[in-house]
């Protein structure tokens, strides 16, 4: 492991906190994917299995920001484990009434109680805020491990879900995600140590954290890179099977994270000079002209190749926009506003997703990265478009973090007091 990443790991718990959320992550591109793969295999209805998928996504979508607010009030341990007993409990719904042959209508409304399951990555990362928050190169490389860890996630996460129900038996891909996020929860909520203090209700002024206008750009931009992400996926498969070769859309897409991942890993090594919102407006288009070679596909070889490329943007303008949340939302609404980003990737996904759908059942899979190349485009235009309300909203100061309940900081000075940092 590269000196910076050892470093961070070095501070009391920082290890033992971001492998529980490793695992409690994994049900982020596990759960949509088994579901899909589940529905698919026990009734032959794809478009259902797609409609739960996206019920799942839009749930998570709404609930996740309320979830991440109430996590700054109340703390990580209080809401986290209600939160996750009931997404676990509707996974378990889901899982019988599909095996049973249940009415549609109780599949959606099993699927709508699974997206109340919680940032789990926000939550790591606001730990990580708590530890490194007077020390920006620690920080830039601990956000940029979780990526790294993001990416990790989505490589293996798919391949075992889609394994494990077609190996195994329907329900297993879905099964296993409602364990990951069951085992990640507990050991995660019980490290009180890195915990943030939670902020009580009057301290939670100016309503939610969304009211931000550097914020709103930010997960404004992210509806339309979800939408990117959402839209390759669906494409990918169905390049793959009209090249005959279905099965290796997972190999293709593994190799689009792994080069997020490498990405990721080397950008974190960096300690970059300039504004981050020049760093995060570069990275945005990069990711847009990065859709230019899959409108020219005629191979999977050519297509890894090109989604490796794609891939290398991904990391680091997610490691810039978290580091962006920081300084535009207050401390006692941090975990809401990183939860916000992902709402907007979430939401971006299934409207990419359906989009691309549909384009590839009109003009087959190169009409589909059309979908792709557009919303790369629209991701840029309202990234340029915003790029001076970030500028000015990085202005304004924020109020230092909230100490850790451990009482110390990362380099051995002790934490103020709560009523100090209030």
């Amino acid at each position: 492991m590269a000196s910076p990443y050892r470093a961070i790991f070095a501070a009391p718990g920082a290890k033992a906190f971001s492998a529980a959320g490793f695992l409690g992550r994994m049900p982020l591109s596990m759960m949509g994917i088994g579901v899909v793969t589940m529905v698919s295999q026990l009734t032959g209805r794809y478009g259902l299995a797609g409609a739960l998928a996206a019920t799942i996504a839009l749930s998570a979508a709404v609930l996740g920001p309320q979830i991440s607010r109430l996590v700054d009030r109340y703390g990580q341990r209080r809401v986290l484990r209600p939160a996750s007993a009931l997404s676990i409990a509707a996974t378990s719904g889901l899982l019988v009434s599909a095996q049973q042959g249940w009415a549609d209508w109780t599949l959606f409304l099993f699927s709508a109680g699974v997206g109340c399951v919680p940032s789990v990555g926000s939550m790591v990362r606001a730990r990580w805020a708590n530890i490194y928050r007077d020390s920006p190169r620690e920080l830039h490389t601990a956000y940029s491990a979780e990526s790294v860890v993001d990416e990790v996630c989505f490589i293996f996460g798919p391949i075992i879900s889609i394994g494990l129900s077609t190996a195994w038996f329907p329900e297993a891909g879905p099964l296993l995600a409602a364990g990951f996020l069951a085992v990640g929860v507990l050991w995660l909520t019980a490290q009180r140590a890195t915990e943030p203090v939670p902020h009580p209700r009057e301290h939670h002024t100016g309503g939610s954290a969304l009211r931000s206008p550097g914020l709103q750009v930010l997960v404004a931009t992210f509806v339309a890179t979800g939408a990117l992400f959402g839209s390759v996926d669906v494409v990918t498969v169905a390049f793959a099977e009209e090249q005959g070769h279905k099965a290796a859309a997972s190999l293709v897409l593994a190799v689009y994270a792994l080069g997020s991942c490498l990405a990721g890993a080397v950008f974190g090594l960096l300690h970059l000079k300039g504004p981050a919102e020049r760093r995060w407006l570069v990275g945005v288009c990069a990711m847009a002209l990065s859709m230019i070679p899959l409108q020219l596909v005629g191979s999977l070889g050519f297509l890894a190749v090109a989604l490796f490329v794609a891939g290398l943007s991904i990391a680091p303008t997610m490691v810039t926009t978290m580091a962006l949340v920081e300084q535009y939302v207050p401390r006692a609404k941090l975990t809401e506003g990183m939860t916000w980003v992902s709402t907007g990737l979430a939401v971006g996904v299934a409207l990419g997703s359906s989009a691309a759908g549909a384009a590839v059942d009109a003009g087959g899979a190169e009409a589909g990265y059309g979908v792709s190349g557009t919303a790369g485009a629209l991701a840029a235009a309202v990234a340029f478009l915003g790029f001076r309300r970030l500028r000015s909203a990085s202005q304004r100061p924020v109020a230092s973090p909230p100490p850790a309940r451990g009482g110390t900081r990362a380099h051995g000075t002790k934490d103020r007091d709560e009523h100090d940092v209030a």
